[in-house]
């Protein structure tokens, strides 16, 4: 049975906040709450988000985790998640106090820049482009406020989807002029090559990952607004990051996008 008291919500809801607050992660809360299920994982996450707009943030997009086969088969999943970005999860300066985060990981994504709104159901990765203002190179920092990223679907779902902060490029790209299936990405980790892929590693399609964050978003009555930031899903495998490291995403034919944690 799912959790129906609006009291439990808020006490999951202040447990994860609490451990973003003071970087001390918790216990997985699927395995303190096993009756819990994915409406009330997203239930807790908009609690959290909607305190953080009370408290004088702003939402400047959506993001999408689990896009890669891979990773579904980790959590046992077979479809994405969702979170919130915020203004203040922005690095505008391509570095990163790692005392701020928990267990920080980077990842290689793109970033969709909306010249308007986006609202589903029925959107399809053809309404997305025309959406699109441009595409942008970017890198999401996944962090977990869970100990030891012992995660399952419900736990990263109420945790934002395991969101820390993201790095928009300076390069801007027409999707309609660009394969968005065939871009290469390369993560470098202090200069050295560790892993890449390819935009159809994105749920097939980085535009069709976006189509479904909108057609999904419209069962909880939200939309993709206009100038929202969309991060669409990895390309490749996440990378631990400590103090001292410097990251690159390069996206071939494209540009780049770094951040060094310190």
């Amino acid at each position: 049975m799912p959790i129906t008291k609006e009291y439990t919500y808020e006490e999951l809801a202040n447990l994860l906040k609490q451990a973003e607050r003071t970087c001390i992660p918790v216990n997985a809360i699927s395995k303190e709450n096993p009756e819990i299920e994915i409406a009330d994982a997203y239930a807790v996450q908009l609690l959290n988000i909607g305190k953080e707009v009370a408290d004088g943030r702003k939402i400047t997009g959506k993001k999408i985790g689990l896009t890669s086969l891979a990773m579904q088969n980790l959590l046992g999943v077979n479809r994405p998640d969702f979170g919130h970005l915020l203004d203040t999860m922005e690095v505008k300066d391509e570095v990163v106090d790692r005392k701020k985060l928990l267990q920080p990981k980077v990842e290689g994504e793109l970033a969709f820049v909306l010249k308007k709104d986006l609202a589903g159901p029925g959107v399809t990765s053809k309404d997305v482009i025309e959406a699109t203002d441009y595409v942008v190179p970017s890198i999401e920092i996944v962090d977990s406020r869970i100990a030891n990223w012992k995660i399952n679907i419900i736990d990263t779902v109420a945790d934002n989807a395991s969101s820390g902060m993201y790095v928009v490029g300076k390069e801007r790209i027409d999707p309609m002029e660009t394969d968005l299936l065939s871009i290469k990405m390369k993560l470098y980790k202090n200069g050295e090559y560790i892993n890449g892929g390819i935009g159809s590693d994105v749920l097939g399609d980085p535009a069709e990952a976006v189509a479904w964050l909108a057609n999904t978003l419209s069962e909880f009555g939200v939309s993709l607004k206009k100038g929202e930031v969309v991060l669409s899903g990895a390309f490749s495998a996440a990378l631990a990051a400590e103090a001292g490291d410097e990251f690159t995403a390069v996206y071939e034919n494209i540009g780049e996008v770094k951040v060094k944690f310190v």
